[in-house]
């Protein structure tokens, strides 16, 4: 098996991507939503970050995260934020059965075991991970321009005059080879 090293860059910023177990559709269940809202504050008032961009699909999420200068423990952070939505999450919800492995592991069959991060390198490297997060819907289908979509900080991005109101909405913004691995 491939040993794969992750980059720590205290005080960096990074771009994740996070899925759910076997690409089941529940993150943008209301439940889904409020509980995944519910674990980042609490995690944030322990472990601070600044999230600057994010999109929440049905069965994946995208977001660049800023870590306070000197800390580059992302990884307590999403093991935090996982732990929390797994434990209060909503009880009709049936998980699928667990493979020997998550038994051994006692792990549930919310999240996928791991995420894919990505140091942001630059300011080009960024606004193209940006631009990626926020056309992410319209890539998978799910409306025909970005600002349709309601669970990403596009809407944000736009009040800050950072896009247009119509940005993405009549082709793709540019290439995202390379971005997300997902």
């Amino acid at each position: 098996m491939v040993e794969y090293r992750r980059n720590f860059k205290p005080g960096g910023r990074y771009f994740f991507t996070q899925v759910a177990y076997e690409r089941r559709a529940w993150l943008c269940t209301q439940w889904a939503r409020g509980t995944l809202r519910n674990a980042i504050e609490k995690v944030r008032q322990e472990f601070p970050f600044v999230i600057d961009a994010w999109v929440l699909l049905p069965e994946h999420l995208h977001c660049i995260w800023r870590l306070p200068e000197g800390d580059a423990d992302y990884s307590t952070r999403w093991r935090l934020i996982k732990t929390f939505v797994t434990k209060h999450r909503d009880n009709s919800w049936v998980l699928p059965r667990k493979n020997d492995s998550r038994k051994k592991r006692q792990e549930q069959t919310l999240w996928h075991r791991r995420y894919w991060e990505h140091t942001i390198r630059d300011d080009e490297d960024y606004r193209r991970h940006c631009d990626y997060i926020h056309y992410n819907p319209v890539k998978h289908g799910l409306c025909s321009a970005p600002k349709l979509w309601p669970y990403s900080s596009f809407h944000r991005f736009v009040k800050e005059g950072r896009y247009e109101l119509n940005w993405g909405g009549n082709e793709c913004p540019g290439s995202f080879e390379g971005i997300g691995n997902e």
